[in-house]
C-alpha cells in the first residue's frame, strides 16, 4: 500500500466524514440493536484476537540480510 495516499487521507475532511459516519453507525447499532450487539460480543472478541495478532504488531518483523563473511 502506498503510504503517501494514507498520509493524505489522515487529517483530511474525508477522514473526518468517515470517522463521523462510523460513529453514527455505531451509536445507531448500540441504541436500536443492543440485544444483537450483546449477543455478538463474544464472537467479536474472538475475531479481534487473530486480527490484532496479524495487524497489531506494527509490521516490525525486520528481515536482516546475512553479512558477507569474507
Amino acid at each position: 500500500m502506498d503510504t503517501t495516499k494514507v498520509r493524505l487521507f489522515l487529517g483530511s475532511s474525508l477522514e473526518l466524514a468517515a470517522t463521523l459516519a462510523l460513529a453514527v453507525l455505531g451509536a445507531y447499532l448500540l441504541w436500536n440493536h443492543t440485544g444483537h450487539v450483546a449477543y455478538a460480543l463474544p464472537y467479536i472478541f474472538l475475531l479481534a484476537c487473530p486480527l490484532l495478532h496479524v495487524f497489531g504488531h506494527g509490521h516490525s518483523h525486520h528481515h536482516h540480510k546475512p553479512e558477507d563473511t569474507k
